[in-house]
Parts: C-alpha cells; structure tokens; sequence
C-alpha cells in the first residue's frame, strides 16, 4: 500500500506497517515528500528513480531480514511472462502432491519480499500438509520505494495492465509447468498485497475462484479519493456502488464472482477496521447478498469472531474474521497443533491465529469443502434467471418456475424485495442509470424460501444529465462534485484530472448519473 499520512505537524502518523512514530530504519517509512508523491500514483520510471536517490541515500528503505533457520526453499523463475510490472516469481512446490494440484498466489506486504513472507505466514506448511503449489509474486523498491504493491495506480490494478498482468502471467506458467487446477486457483496477501489481492479477483474473476485480503481494502477505493483516506478512516460507500466498481474491472464477465475472506485485526490504527465492512459490502453485494451473517461463531485460539454469508446453495460465499487486540498484520499461531502455523519472528506477523489454515480451509484445501450445502426439504434454485426488460425506473425478471412452489422471493442486492406468485415480476422505482444484483428463490407450501438463484446485474437506463458551470476548482471540491489528492482536483467518478487545487482553474462538470462527474468544457450535456 502507500507509505505513512503525515500528521498535522508533519511527523509521521502511520503506515501500512504498522509502525509507530520514530521506529528504526528497517520500517516502511520513507520521507514524507516521497509518501505523498506515491498517494498520487507516480508513473514507474520516476518511482525507480526516487527509489535509487533514496537507496543511495542510506538503505533506510531495506525490508526485514528472515529469521535465522526458517529458510523455506523458494525457487525463482526467471521467465515466466512478458511481465509488464516487473515482478519476480517465486515457487514452493511440496515433495509430495497430487496430480493437477491447486495453487495459491501469496502477495507480501510493504517493506517485506517473498522469502520474508514465505517464512513467517504458515502457507508452506499448510501447502505440504494439504497438497498445493504456492506463488509468491515479488515487488522491489524500483516500482515502489517502500516496496508496495501499487494496488492504488490504474497503471497496475487493471486488468491486462502493469502489476496486475504480470501476476496473471505466473499463474499462466504454474498452469503449464505444474499441471495445476484451473479451477482451484486462489489469491491471498497482506496489506498492501491484500488490498492487491482485491485487484486480481476484480480483474480476473475468470481466473481465481476465491481470495483472502488480510488487512487490506475494497477494490478501486482511490477511484474518488487518494489512498490515505482509504486506510484511514476508510470510505463509505453503498454495497451497489462497491460492487459497481469491481463490475467496471471486467465488464464482459457474466460467469460467477470468487468467493472472498475478509481478516482484519480489531486494534489495526494503519487500515481502519471499517475496511473489512466495506469490502463486506462490496463482495456480497456482488453475490446479491444482504450485508447481515447468515452464520457467526467463534474459532480459534483467541475466540476471532467469524461471519459467514451464505449463497444460494448453502456454500459460503463471503466470509469476515474480526481477530480481536491484534493490530495491522498477519495473524499467526507458532506451534505444531492440527491447527496452528507461521512464526513471529518478522515484523508484522502477529500471535493469534493461524490465519493461513483456516483461509485454506476457506478455500477448500482441507478436504472440507467451500462450506455445507442446502437443508433438507429446501426447494431447489429457481433456473434461467433473467432480465427480459428495464426502463429509467424499472428492470423486469423471469425465470423458470419451481414446481411444488407455492411462489417466490425476489432478492435485490441481498435485500428482499417482493414475493410475487409466479414470474415475471418487475421491479419499480428505481434511480435511472443504476445497477442491481437480482437473485430469486422458490416457496415451499408453508412460505419457507428455499435455495437462491445465482445473482444476476441489471442496470436501468437513462439518467438526465446536471451540468455544473462557472465554479473553480476550489469550489467544485468544496461542493463535493471533485476531490482532491497531493494538491490537484480530480472530477468525482470519472477521476479526470482538472488540474491545480485553487480560485484560478475553471471546468465544466457534467453529471450523470447522479455522483459521477466528467469535463465538458466543450459543452454541456
């Protein structure tokens, strides 16, 4: 992630490390001139150059050495793709594992590299006990001087493009030299690289079938705003618009989401706790689920609360792990018990929980499966869900009848909305230019829902467009159309650059729909 927010007096107030004020130079910590001029998402030769300067300067930028006797054999592959982030690859195969094996993609946090996280999280030892091929992509101090992943620059958290693309590549070559599953593939990391791992499922959901963000962030949270007040205290915003933004990332995919988990320490003062509620309410309202637990327990060592969100054939689609008194790290439980693993011996590896046996449990590398399935005398999901019509105001659906249904219940963005006796039913009332995730399911004779449909996205039409004259660019941010971030102003939505943040530059703003602002100098609408 990006490095520290400078406070008021312009001393050190954090950073995704975790680190307080004043630490030794093996933290994250860079000048305060170069944090800034990351949070605006610099192009990659100037970091590399800065990077150097600062390297030349001291080393203060160096990440933690691994403990002494953890050494986990890493190989590195040297030609894996075109690689356009310029990332390195590192591979963990088991001596023993089963033909055509899964295989979990592990993105370290800022300031650490692969070897640092490989030794420490407890993944290696869950991959020989279970049977997977672990990747380890690797960022350096040449694209980001805190060694970062740049989850907050659309030169690297699109799809085909920079960081993003490069991790793709190498879950391309594990396919072809390993022999793994395509269809157990899964993407995990912590912090900077959770908030990257939130990249990869957005990005290519067609790839990864789950994920796990550790201490990390929703998806294109800098889209309106910079990566400072991303972290803390988070952004607010509605379970459509969170996953409007993850559609936005591959608008052609019509197939299913991946599945997500969502850990976060309760104590975290570097990435706000609220971010695991919003990537909540980004990832099930995706799966067209409400943002209340079907399911909450306690597990582990520490009593971590644990919040399961059902989909539609009772497998567990979302998943949230709130780790109490622990703050911005990877949870680990040193030991050789059925359910502990990792070490403590780096920075930001944090005794608690082993996180990393109950993620891959999550995703099914423990013989267990992705959660139970559907009750007893549930009625099947209703088939060939669609939408057959939308207006400014309105999206119309059918779908295949149930038999022994006694009528239906119709779900929009989790929340249900309608019980109509027989398809098709339409919804009404709606803002124009919106887009809603639909779900359906049957009624037994006793009004007892049974199992949901898959969701499906629909989006009304229409929206008159607002335009906004004669403001500067003051005024624009003042009034909430534009924000800004390093000291220019950035059109909300769009996140067209207008230029510099006061009284002289003036724009044209177009709105439509409501929230999501362009320039029309050229005229408006």
């Amino acid at each position: 992630m990006s490095a520290r927010r400078p406070t008021s007096s312009g001393s050190p107030s954090g950073s995704l490390s975790g680190s307080p004020p004043g630490s030794p130079p093996r933290s994250r910590y860079g000048p305060p001139a170069i944090a800034r001029l990351l949070a605006q998402g610099p192009v990659r030769s100037l970091v590399r150059g800065l990077a150097l300067v600062l390297l030349a300067a001291g080393g203060v930028l160096a990440g933690p050495l691994a403990p002494a006797g953890a050494a986990v054999a890493l190989q590195q592959i040297g030609d894996f793709g075109a690689n356009p982030g310029q990332l390195t690859m590192y591979a963990y195969r088991p001596a023993s594992l089963p033909a055509h094996p899964p295989v979990v993609v592990a993105l370290h946090g800022c300031t650490q590299n692969a070897r640092t996280y490989a030794d420490n999280s407890g993944l290696p030892e869950l991959a020989d006990r279970r049977g997977f091929v672990l990747v380890f992509a690797e960022t350096t101090s040449a694209n980001n001087p805190n060694k970062c992943f740049n989850w907050f620059q659309t030169t690297d958290n699109r799809r085909g493009q920079g960081e993003a693309a490069s991790i793709r590549q190498m879950v391309a070559y594990a396919a072809s030299a390993y022999s793994t599953d395509p269809a157990r593939t899964f993407v995990t990391g912590l912090s900077a690289g959770g908030a990257m791992t939130s990249v990869m499922l957005a990005a290519y959901p067609d790839v990864f079938a789950a994920g796990a963000v550790v201490a990390g962030l929703p998806y294109d949270c800098t889209k309106d705003t910079g990566p400072y007040a991303c972290m803390s205290p988070g952004v607010d915003k509605s379970p459509a618009a969170w996953a409007q933004l993850v559609r936005d990332a591959f608008p052609a995919w019509s197939g299913p989401w991946p599945r997500m988990a969502i850990w976060h320490g309760d104590a975290d003062t570097t990435v706000a706790p609220r971010n695991a509620d919003e990537l909540r309410d980004q990832w099930t309202a995706l799966h067209g689920l409400a943002q209340t637990p079907d399911r909450t327990s306690v597990i582990g060592p520490d009593a971590t609360r644990h919040e399961e969100y059902l989909a539609g054939n009772g497998t567990v689609a979302v998943e949230v792990d709130r780790v109490p008194g622990i703050g911005h790290g990877t949870p680990v439980d040193p030991g050789a018990g059925p359910e502990q693993c990792g070490r403590t011996g780096a920075p930001y590896f944090l005794a608690s929980i082993c996180s990393s046996h109950w993620i891959s449990g999550f995703f099914g590398l423990n013989g267990s499966g992705p959660g139970p399935g559907p009750g007893p005398g549930d009625l099947p999901a209703p088939t060939g869900l669609a939408s057959t019509g939308v207006t400014d105001t309105s999206v119309t659906l059918t779908w295949n009848q149930v038999a022994d249904a006694s009528g239906y219940e119709v779900f929009r963005d989790g929340t249900r909305v309608a019980t109509p006796a027989v398809p098709p039913y339409t919804d009404t009332g709606l803002a124009p230019g919106t887009s809603h995730a639909y779900a359906v399911a049957a009624r037994n004779a006793s009004g007892t829902a049974g199992t949901r449909s898959g969701p499906v996205t629909a989006s009304t039409t229409g929206a008159a467009a607002v335009c906004w004259t004669g403001a500067n660019n003051y005024q624009q941010v003042q009034a909430g159309r534009a924000t800004t971030d390093g000291g220019s102003v950035y059109a909300k939505g769009s996140h067209q650059n207008m230029g510099l943040y006061n009284v002289f530059v003036t724009h044209t703003l177009k709105e439509v729909p409501t929230g999501y602002f362009v320039i029309a100098d050229a005229g408006c609408p």
